[in-house]
């Protein structure tokens, strides 16, 4: 899907607003006929418009109460096995290819700060990364969002 008409974004709106939306509330709340939301909700999830359904679970109550970010540098020649051997890793929860100096911006939870080392460690180990940078996230202050985007 390239873009989408008004109705498409209304409807993203709504979602990004409320995720939980039923078809019928949806409705309602566009002043829309269900089947016309079904069929644009149908069209769109086929397009690819929408992102995983996997509920976000908060790691803390399973024993994981620190973030971090890991930023690696890495042998560009072997990158593909660094992102294979990375997803071996369990606390590796994300991760993302980046241009300019940082290579890879992996996300990681951590049970504490020796956990941490641990898990530094275990990425330091991966044939290919050369070096780490790892700093603690102390909160989320801007969560994903594509509200603002659909309302411009």
């Amino acid at each position: 899907m390239t873009g989408y008409d008004p109705v498409d974004r209304a409807l993203l709106s709504a979602l990004a607003t409320d995720p939980r939306a039923t078809v019928v509330a949806l409705a309602e709340r566009l002043r829309m006929s269900r089947n016309t939301v079904q069929a644009r909700m149908a069209r769109l999830e086929s397009s690819g418009a929408f992102l995983s359904f996997e509920r976000s679970i908060d790691p803390s109550p399973l024993g994981y109460p620190l973030e971090a970010f890991v930023a690696v540098h890495a042998r560009q020649k072997v990158l593909a096995d660094v992102v294979e051997a990375l997803s071996e890793i369990p606390e590796v929860i994300q991760a993302h290819g980046l241009s300019g100096q940082i290579d890879l911006l992996v996300r990681v939870v951590c049970r504490d700060a020796h956990d941490l080392f641990r898990i530094d460690e275990a990425i330091l180990a991966i044939e290919g990364v050369e070096r780490t940078e790892t700093s603690l996230a102390m909160g989320e202050l801007i969560p994903y969002r594509l509200g603002p985007l659909l309302d411009l």
